[in-house]
């Protein structure tokens, strides 16, 4: 594959803001920051939740751009409260036991909305698994 695909969740900030849920160029895929974000807009209470969340909308990115959660080499999560590491770690841990990839878990001052508690992006080279 070449050129550059890009993934779409039909938010209407991506072209707002000028950006892509996911975005693959050859076998490598990059998912946006993510945040545990229900389609309908609400959002999930605690940290763990809004994580299951936040894969669950890296996974049908990943999924459209041809990738798998297994594909997965990189993720970085930025936390509002670090003290929720454990939580936010044992829902990364769902997903990412058997793959292992790379991870940076970090604390940040705010995100987008004051209810997020946590926001995550990855990275994925296709065939990797």
């Amino acid at each position: 594959m070449s050129g550059r695909t890009r993934i779409s969740s039909g938010s209407p900030w991506e072209s707002r803001i000028g950006y892509s849920r996911a975005v693959r160029v050859g076998d490598h895929v990059w998912v946006s920051g993510t945040t545990g974000t229900h389609p309908d807009g609400t959002v999930p209470e605690g940290a763990i939740n809004q994580t299951r969340v936040a894969l669950g909308v890296m996974q049908k990115a990943l999924q459209e751009a041809g990738a798998s959660m297994a594909d997965v080499v990189a993720v970085r999560a930025y936390l509002v409260d670090i003290s929720e590491w454990e939580a936010i770690g044992s829902a990364l841990g769902e997903k990412f036991s058997d793959v292992r990839p790379a991870l940076l878990l970090v604390q940040v001052a705010a995100l987008i909305s004051p209810e997020h508690r946590v926001e995550i992006e990855c990275e994925a080279v296709i065939g990797s698994a």
